[in-house]
């Protein structure tokens, strides 16, 4: 899942992105709201964790912005101001979720995550075969064995099971499971894939299909 994190406090956007990147997520910063319009036009994000009061364009004004938009993500509004009709007026304008700062950030972690699940088709768990993947706990099993993946490695396995049988090319996985600086040239996709065919063990899952991409049928 690609997240964009727009929070004009610079250590508390690194901090939260540093904790969702570390669950697992593709995060990319940005501090005010002018940036974030620029690279919600760049990039496909699932999710937005959005502080209210941002400097030149408002958090408020991001919203109105999406709401015309065809495609846009899910938005979790961020705001010092955690009163009912704070709540109202952030909800009204256009975002799904609300959480009020100081916030403890694995409750942050675990309403990224249902937003995440609400913008998906696919059911909690997902199965092929005898792999089986929790989504909602990030727990991976086959022949009811469990394995262990890093986060680039769940992150690979879920754009390949979501992708339901169609092939998914290497941009598209740098776009949905890295960050906007990742490298387009580097073989990160490749060596993640290869590791991730040995973790999951025999007989193998995912077909490359060369000169288009990666597979789980």
């Amino acid at each position: 899942m690609r997240v964009l994190v727009v929070e004009d406090e610079r250590v508390l956007a690194r901090h939260v992105a540093d904790g969702l990147r570390d669950e697992g997520m593709a995060v990319d910063v940005c501090f005010d709201g002018s940036k974030a319009l620029e690279l919600l036009d760049l990039n496909g994000y699932e999710v937005m964790v959005l502080d209210r009061d941002l400097p030149e364009i408002s958090g408020d004004e991001v919203c109105r912005a999406l709401a015309e938009r065809g495609e846009a993500p899910l938005v979790l509004m961020l705001t010092a101001s955690a009163g009912i009709e704070d709540r109202l007026s952030g909800l009204s304008l256009g975002a799904d979720d609300y959480l009020g700062k100081p916030f403890a950030f694995e409750e942050l972690v675990l309403r990224v995550r249902a937003l995440g699940r609400r913008g998906r088709v696919h059911a909690p768990t997902l199965v092929r075969g005898d792999l089986v993947v929790d989504t909602v706990r990030r727990k991976v099993t086959r022949g009811g064995r469990e394995i262990a993946l890093s986060a680039k490695e769940y992150g690979t396995l879920y754009a390949l099971l979501a992708a339901d049988g169609a092939p998914v090319s290497q941009e598209d996985l740098l776009e949905k499971v890295w960050d906007e600086f990742a490298d387009p040239f580097t073989n990160t996709v490749r060596v993640t894939v290869n590791r991730l065919r040995r973790r999951l063990g025999e007989p193998p899952l995912i077909e490359t299909i060369v000169g288009v991409g990666y597979v789980i049928r």
